[in-house]
């Protein structure tokens, strides 16, 4: 049995890989890949590579680590975590694993347009976070699309770097709301086009242009600098429904040290309901949920006639 099994591999969970084995537990990485978002970046025309700090630089140590101590994790997915008798049993596509804590670290993922050009130019003008990348396009021409809170984050990043934002919603979603007011309504520099579908994304080795289709049914063509799709981010928790407590997002509900409802289950990234989409924050948040897990273990050490309770 393990001391520690690490669901995900990007930021987070590589981190809380690494302040386990520091702590000498016995732990076991479970994921897809090492590196999670960070092995996709944006590329564009007018920056170099040695301008931009890249979420990957960031973890590449983490990750080369953990790749050299290759008995310390697993390259399948997890397909359901369940508990029985304080025991967390986790069932990948190959095989069963016993622990006594876990550390959910599986990210989320972002709905897409599914339109032609739109994978073709994924990190080449078209990209899922302007969070991450907004101060790439200082004086440049940006379409936001999306009609949610992502995509008025997203205008909120690009206001006051970008020449232009023009902002394609689909519906009238959160336009009504006071923030769509303050960011959209009263900015020049914003320009709304309710109503418009994506109908493709065009360029050359770089996203170009958008195709929509107007209400009308008409065509209209936007030349950009760079496309930010803002429609939503999907957590993804589908191997923990029902074990632990999520908000209406979806997103797994943590307190300040990654406790979860579940005891013994801890999360740290995008998966929870302090998600930031920073590769920073996403490795703090992996060291916090690694020293946590290392007390909730010390805890279980302890004869039980003994122990006191846990910091709230």
């Amino acid at each position: 049995m393990y001391d520690l099994i690490i669901v995900g591999g990007g930021p987070a969970g590589l981190t809380a890989a690494i302040y386990a084995i520091r702590k000498r537990l016995n732990v076991m990485l479970v994921s897809n890949d090492l590196g999670g978002k960070t092995n996709y970046f944006i590329d564009l025309p007018w920056t170099e590579t040695h301008q931009v700090i890249r979420g990957g630089d960031v973890v590449t140590k983490f990750r080369r680590e953990l790749e050299y101590l290759d008995f310390v994790h697993r390259l399948e997915p997890v397909e359901l975590i369940s508990k029985k008798n304080d025991v967390f049993t986790v069932k990948t596509s190959e095989t069963e694993l016993a622990t006594q804590s876990i550390i959910l670290a599986t990210g989320s993922r972002v709905k897409h347009l599914d339109v032609p050009g739109e994978q073709k130019f994924v990190g080449r003008g078209v990209s899922f976070s302007a969070i991450s990348y907004a101060p790439l396009f200082i004086g440049k021409h940006t379409i936001v699309i999306g009609d949610g809170m992502l995509a008025l984050r997203a205008i909120a990043e690009l206001v006051q770097i970008a020449d232009s934002v023009h902002l394609v919603a689909p519906s009238r979603g959160v336009l009504d709301t006071p923030m769509a007011k303050s960011l959209v309504t009263d900015r020049v520099k914003v320009v709304v086009l309710e109503g418009h579908q994506v109908k493709a994304i065009e360029g050359d080795d770089f996203a170009r242009r958008v195709v929509l289709t107007t209400p009308e049914g008409q065509e209209k063509t936007l030349d950009t600098d760079g496309i930010f799709v803002e429609l939503g981010l999907i957590p993804n928790v589908e191997m923990v429904k029902g074990l632990v407590n999520l908000d209406d997002q979806g997103r797994v509900i943590v307190d300040n040290r990654n406790r979860t409802s579940c005891p013994g289950l801890f999360a740290a990234g995008d998966v929870t309901n302090a998600f930031a989409e920073q590769v920073l924050i996403a490795v703090g948040e992996g060291a916090k949920a690694a020293l946590s897990a290392y007390e909730y273990l010390s805890f279980l050490s302890v004869p039980e006639a003994d122990r006191q309770p846990l910091p709230v």
